[in-house]
């Protein structure tokens, strides 16, 4: 049985590109009209300018680990000008100021990260006195709303970005393996180190920096939700009592705390493993850093060698939670490791060495570099977790050349490759998903011909071929309702053997398949026969493939339709036959509930006047398509 708490944090959060432009509605929603700015130069003149008159007072002297002097010169500040609410712009440190002026005065508090520090959606407050950094817990730090506008780090220099976002991974890394972990925070956490990986191998791509914030905010929601362990206890410890620099001592101290806890939390690298796409945790975030650029020792940040017993004893001063035990031993020989800048030693540090390496030699287009950085981690993985050997792997390379060797203009072995996988499927969700109050996407499949014969309305698209008579009369309308006209609407089916007409080469010229315009009504009629479920082809390697894992390769019977209209996005998609087979369990997974329908038995006259003899079906339907968006 599963048991776990969980508390949210009360905190309202508004995120997007240029959100900073808000500021002032927030002020106002909270009831408050006299602002203390506290900003760094740069982005903070937007919100300032936001803010207008309300603002009532600035400081700018925010300071690392929030030193209780300087909180002391802006709580000055703060009453000499009777602010009620405090206005963060910055990073972990003007953040930090906030906190703590709330903590003293119940202030309210807007916080606007700069950076992905992360402590603006999380109840604890770090001060420094005298050397000696402390850490607490309470609500009246919180602050009450949090802006994330990813333009205020548009800016930000790329070794920051680095470091800041490493930071934001340490806060999702240790929620894992916290003693407060449960099904909520782990779902978080698992979320913010994938986001926080892509962005930091894509960190040329336009959208990193949305990317990345969306991943702090989710890695400090965790942090905000259970304890921390180690690595927040030593970095905390390597700041305030050696004054070293925060988000760096983050970024080269956390491999070498997974590496750490590594055997004591099984579970919880082997998630961080899984979201890097690599086969070990601790190995992996030392390469990530390492290919973005970012520090690998606490040397390089200016620590004494010296220093190192003195922070071990520190860190084991007072008891905190942890997966492994905590002896002075073991954290000397780990701080010496990260002093030294040594990467930690993996399951296979061969072979991540060799993913880091392979991921570093990428260049070229953003959105290129970006998937291909995301691929060659999973294609290693991949091979790794399944100790792959090098006859499979051969037979794999085999089985893609032969598919390459049977594809032709007719036949697109490749595409039913990934049709029968799935992925055909998956893109197509994630392309045409977004709309849904449209007419749901199919897979376009193997056997589409550009350019089909132009029919014109109530033709018999079979052309005589044996089935059983189908009308089809289907209408295309907008979003909104209104019939479109003018559409181009591509059909295409198989005969009632299961075939497509490339795949006959004794017949003359295309069948089953063909082009219509819809009329004023947004209405295309024409006469077919009754689709019926068939085979794929098979005799090549995907039917191998099915044959070798116990699979069917036929599919639901169904009618393809590709839609195209002026001012319209495209739809491609099916329309299978209700009761129909393989319904259930078609080849491709291309079955959507919404497109199975009624292909109505009939006798009789149709509407066309054509008296079929015998039974025949008739299809209506109204496909929805989409207006395309407004350029910007």
């Amino acid at each position: 049985m599963t048991r776990f708490s969980y508390t949210p944090l009360p905190v309202r959060v508004v995120f997007g590109t240029g959100t900073a432009g808000q500021v002032r509605a927030e002020v106002e929603r909270l009831g408050r009209s006299r602002v203390l700015l506290l900003r760094r130069p740069g982005r903070a003149e937007v919100v300032e300018e936001a803010l207008g008159p309300l603002v009532v007072g600035r400081f700018e002297d925010a300071a690392m680990h929030t030193p209780v002097e300087v909180t002391e010169r802006a709580l000055a500040v703060l009453r000499g000008a009777e602010a009620d609410c405090v206005v963060a712009v910055g990073g972990g440190s003007t953040t930090g100021l906030a906190k703590a002026l709330a903590d003293r005065t119940g202030v309210d508090q807007v916080v606007l990260p700069t950076t992905y520090a992360g402590s603006e959606v999380t109840a604890v407050l770090g001060e420094t006195r005298d050397g000696v950094k402390t850490t607490r817990s309470s609500p009246e730090v919180l602050p009450e709303t949090v802006i994330y506008d990813a333009e205020l780090s548009r800016d930000l220099p790329v070794p920051v970005v680095v470091t800041s976002a490493v930071n934001a991974l340490a806060h999702a890394v240790e929620a894992l393996y916290s003693p407060d972990a449960n099904p909520v925070v782990d779902g978080l956490a698992v979320d913010a180190v994938g986001r926080l990986a892509r962005g930091l191998r894509g960190l040329a791509t336009a959208d990193t920096r949305e990317e990345l914030l969306h991943g702090a905010w989710l890695a400090a929601t965790c942090l905000g939700a259970v304890r921390t362990g180690l690595h927040h206890k030593l970095c905390h410890t390597l700041g305030g009592s050696f004054g070293l620099p925060h988000a760096p001592t983050h970024t080269v101290v956390l491999p070498h705390a997974m590496a750490y806890n590594a055997a004591a939390a099984p579970e919880a690298m082997r998630r961080v493993a899984d979201a890097l796409g690599a086969t070990d945790a601790p190995s992996a975030v030392y390469d990530l850093i390492v290919t973005a650029g970012g520090p690998t020792s606490l040397r390089e940040l200016g620590l004494a060698e010296a220093d190192l017993d003195r922070a071990a004893e520190l860190a084991v001063e007072h008891p905190y939670p942890n997966p492994a035990a905590l002896t002075r031993e073991g954290i000397l020989g780990l701080l010496r490791h990260a002093w030294a800048g040594e990467r930690p030693a993996g399951v296979s540090p061969s072979l991540d060495g060799l993913t880091a390496q392979v991921v570093s030699t990428f260049a070229g287009p953003p959105r290129l570099r970006a998937l291909l950085t995301d691929l060659v981690p999973r294609l290693h993985a991949f091979a790794v977790d399944n100790d792959l050997t090098q006859e499979e792997w051969q037979h794999g390379i085999e089985f893609l050349t032969r598919a390459g060797q049977i594809s032709d203009d007719k036949r697109q072995e490749f595409v039913l490759l990934s049709d029968t996988l799935g992925v055909s499927s998956v893109v197509d969700v994630l392309t045409n998903s977004r709309t849904p109050e449209t007419t749901p996407s199919a897979v376009l499949g193997p056997f589409y011909v550009e350019g089909p014969p132009e029919l014109a309305q109530g033709t018999d698209i079979a052309r005589g071929l044996p089935g059983v008579p189908l009308w089809v009369d289907v209408r295309i309308t907008s979003t909104s309702g209104a019939p479109v006209t003018g559409a181009v609407v591509d059909v295409w089916q198989s005969n009632s053997d299961g075939f497509y007409d490339v795949q006959l080469p004794d017949l003359d010229g295309p069948v089953l398949r063909g082009r219509l315009l819809s009329g004023e009504d947004g209405r295309v009629r024409f006469w077919s026969i009754l689709p019926s479920e068939y085979p794929i082809p098979a005799d090549g390697p995907v039917g191998e493939m099915l044959r070798a894992t116990g699979r069917h390769p036929y599919r639901a019977p169904h009618l393809h339709f590709m839609i195209q209209a002026a001012g319209h996005q495209k739809l491609i998609t099916q329309l299978f036959v209700s009761g129909g087979r393989y319904l259930d369990s078609d080849a491709v997974f291309g079955v959507k509930e919404d497109l199975i329908v009624d292909f109505e038995p009939r006798t009789g006259p149709a509407p066309d006047g054509r008296e079929p003899a015998g039974d025949w079906r008739e299809l209506t339907f109204t496909f929805r398509v989409a207006p395309l968006a407004s350029p910007h």
